[in-house]
């Protein structure tokens, strides 16, 4: 297995193929790891969310970043990790952006279903306000590890 640097176009195509990814953040010191969906357009990833842990320590500690994988086999796979800052898009101000956030994430199957089945789970019969975020994004790299083996086998 090899592994190299992947171009700053390359991590970009990824983003824009992908739809599932790990955000990190951290509040007081204490990492928080957690999957989100998210849409890729313009240097930003547009996530919608409910108000939760997350979404707390996110306002605490704007700094994040998020992890996107595809993984063919263990030899086979490429990564990429964005760096960047946490910016809510609340209503009436960002009502432009969260539009633009909705459309992109239409485009992915059931985007919202995840988040708010699990929320209104937890609070019953209470209003879920959605919310909508984005992260501004600062930084990304990148790593692809091909496998010489089974490119032999199948040439």
């Amino acid at each position: 297995m090899e592994v190299n640097e992947m171009a700053a176009e390359e991590c970009k195509a990824l983003l824009e193929r992908a739809s599932l990814g790990r955000l990190g953040c951290s509040y007081e010191n204490q990492p928080y790891a957690v999957p989100i969906h998210f849409a890729y357009d313009s240097g930003y990833l547009y996530v919608f969310s409910t108000l939760g842990q997350k979404v707390k320590w996110m306002r605490a500690n704007p700094k994040v970043c998020v992890q996107i994988d595809e993984i063919q086999n263990q030899g086979e796979w490429t990564s990429v990790i964005v760096s960047g800052q946490y910016e809510e898009l609340p209503e009436p101000q960002y009502s432009a952006e969260r539009k633009h956030a909705s459309s992109l994430l239409a485009n992915h199957s059931h985007w919202w279903l995840n988040g708010l089945g699990e929320r209104q789970m937890k609070v019953g019969d209470q209003l879920i306000d959605p919310l909508f975020f984005r992260i501004r994004i600062q930084s990304m790299s990148g790593l692809r590890a091909t496998d010489e083996d089974e490119k032999e086998r199948h040439e």
